[in-house]
C-alpha cells in the first residue's frame, strides 16, 4: 500500500467483547457473529461523572464532528479503518471502495436523523461483503461504525445490521474510553424488537428496555433516558454527541443535465444532484453577502473567461435561470455552461454556502451555531481541470479551517495528487 498523507488505510484494531468475535474473523465471512450480538459489559460505572465531557475537542469545527469512519465488514470493505480530518480526499483505484466509504457515512448520518433502515438500505445485499457466506439460519450482514469527538471526548458508535433474509438491526454499542454505556442484542429472532441496556449508575445500575430493530437506537435515547442519575447524564451526553455528529451531513452529486434546466423558485434546499441551484441561488440572493462575494470570486478564479457576478433571471413562464456574469456586460446562463464549470460552480456553492434551509430543520433542538455541516462529494474532481481542482481545494481547506464545513471526498490520482500539495488536506490511499 502506499504510504498516504494524513489519514490511513488500515485494518481495524484489535477489539474487546464477544460483540466482536464475528464470522469475519473466524473465516466464514458474514461480518458479524448472529449469535453473541453486542452484550452489555459489565465494567461500565469507571468513569466518574465529572470526568465526563472533560476531555478536549479538537480543531475548530462548531460542534461535534466524526473523526473516524470505520467499515469492519461492508461491501469491498472488511476491517478497513479512514481517519477523518476536516478535508480528507479518498483516492485510489477502481474497485478499491472509495465510493463506499461515501456510502457508509451517508447511511450513519441518516440513521443518524431518525430514517429507518429500509429508507437507509434499499439494497441491503449490496451492502454485505463480497463473497460472505450466510450462517447456518441462512444469514448474512454488514458492520460499519464511526467515532465522534467533541465536549464528551471520544465517542464509538458499532453497529450491526442483517441483511438477509430480513433487513434489521442485530446489534449496537455505543461507548467512551471502553467503558459501554448503551447496548442492544437481538434476542428473539421472531419479534421486531432488540434489548437494549444502558448505563444508569443508581441504585439500578443498568437499564433494560425493548427497542425496534428499524431504527438507530443511539438515536431514541434522548426520548428514553431521564438523564436523572450521573450514569443516565453520561449515556445522554454520548448519545447527542454522536447525533449531532452525524446528522448534518449533504451529499453533493451535481448532474450537469439537470442543472441546465430553468426551474420553479421558491426552493431553500439544494438537491443532491444540484438541478435546483437557480432556485437556491435566487432564495439566497438576499441573505448571502459575504459567502455570496467568496462564491463569485471562486467562480471568477475557476472559469477561463472574466466573471463578475452570478444573478438569477426570472423567465415569463416564472421559472428563474442563474446566469453567470461576464465583464462585458453580457451573462452567460448555465444552460450554456460546460459540465466542468457546472460542477465546479455547483460545489463551490455547497462549499460555501451550505445545502441552504430545510424548513423540517427550522425549529431544530440544535441550533446551527452548534452543527458543522460535512459535504459528501464522490468524484469531487470530475470533469474540471487542473485550475477548477486546485482552487475548489484550496477553498476546501480554507472553509474546514474556520470550522464552517468539513469535506469527505473521492478524487482521481489526479485529484490526489493535487489534494497532497494544498496545505490542510489529507489523502487517504485505498490502493493495495
Amino acid at each position: 500500500m502506499t504510504a498516504p498523507c494524513p489519514g490511513a488505510f488500515a485494518p481495524d484494531p484489535a477489539r474487546s467483547g464477544s460483540s466482536d468475535r464475528a464470522d469475519l474473523a473466524s473465516g466464514s465471512g458474514s461480518g458479524f457473529d448472529f449469535e453473541s450480538g453486542f452484550d452489555f459489559e459489565s465494567g461500565v460505572g469507571a468513569e466518574s461523572g465529572s470526568e465526563f465531557g472533560s476531555a478536549r475537542r479538537t480543531g475548530r469545527s462548531a460542534g461535534p464532528v466524526v473523526t473516524e469512519l470505520r467499515l469492519s465488514a461492508f461491501a469491498a470493505h472488511r476491517g478497513t479503518v479512514v481517519p477523518l480530518a476536516p478535508l480528507t480526499l479518498l483516492a485510489g483505484p477502481s474497485g478499491s471502495g472509495a465510493s463506499s466509504v461515501l456510502r457508509a457515512y451517508e447511511a450513519l448520518s441518516r440513521l443518524g436523523a431518525g430514517a429507518s433502515l429500509g429508507e437507509v438500505f434499499p439494497d441491503p445485499a449490496g451492502c454485505v461483503p463480497e463473497g460472505a457466506a450466510a450462517d447456518r439460519h441462512g444469514r448474512r450482514g454488514f458492520r460499519i461504525g464511526c467515532t465522534a469527538d467533541g465536549p464528551a471526548g471520544p465517542v464509538r458508535l458499532e453497529l450491526a445490521i442483517q441483511a438477509e433474509p430480513t433487513l434489521r438491526i442485530v446489534g449496537e454499542r455505543l461507548t467512551r474510553a471502553g467503558a459501554t454505556l448503551f447496548s442492544t442484542a437481538l434476542r428473539d429472532p421472531g419479534r421486531p424488537t432488540l434489548q437494549a441496556a444502558w448505563h444508569t449508575a443508581d441504585e439500578l445500575p443498568v437499564t433494560r428496555e425493548q427497542l425496534p430493530d428499524d431504527r438507530l437506537g443511539t438515536a431514541l435515547l434522548p426520548l428514553r433516558v431521564a438523564g436523572r442519575t450521573p450514569g443516565q447524564l453520561q449515556v445522554l451526553a454520548a448519545a447527542e454527541q454522536m447525533v449531532v455528529a452525524l446528522r448534518p451531513a449533504f451529499v453533493c452529486e451535481p448532474r450537469p443535465h439537470r442543472m441546465r434546466t430553468p426551474v420553479p423558485p421558491g426552493e431553500g434546499r439544494l438537491h443532491r444532484d444540484c438541478g435546483n441551484l437557480a432556485a437556491v441561488l435566487h432564495a439566497a440572493c438576499n441573505g448571502y453577502g459575504r459567502r455570496h462575494a467568496r462564491l463569485v470570486a471562486l467562480v471568477k478564479a475557476g472559469c477561463a473567461r472574466p466573471v463578475t457576478g452570478i444573478g438569477v433571471e426570472r423567465l415569463a413562464d416564472g421559472l428563474v435561470r442563474a446566469v453567470v456574469a461576464r465583464g462585458d456586460g453580457g451573462g452567460t446562463p448555465l444552460e450554456r455552461l460546460g459540465d466542468g464549470e457546472l460542477r465546479y460552480l455547483a460545489l463551490a456553492v455547497a462549499l460555501l454556502m451550505g445545502p441552504g434551509a430545510d424548513p423540517a430543520d427550522v425549529e431544530s433542538e440544535v441550533p446551527s451555531a452548534l452543527q458543522t455541516l460535512t459535504l459528501l462529494a464522490d468524484g469531487l474532481d470530475r470533469d474540471l481541470d487542473g485550475q477548477q481542482t486546485r482552487e475548489l481545494l484550496t477553498a476546501a481547506a480554507s472553509a474546514a479551517a474556520a470550522g464552517r464545513v468539513r469535506l469527505l471526498g473521492t478524487v482521481t490520482e489526479a485529484g490526489a495528487a493535487r489534494a497532497r500539495r494544498t496545505a490542510g488536506a489529507a489523502v487517504v490511499d485505498l490502493g493495495p
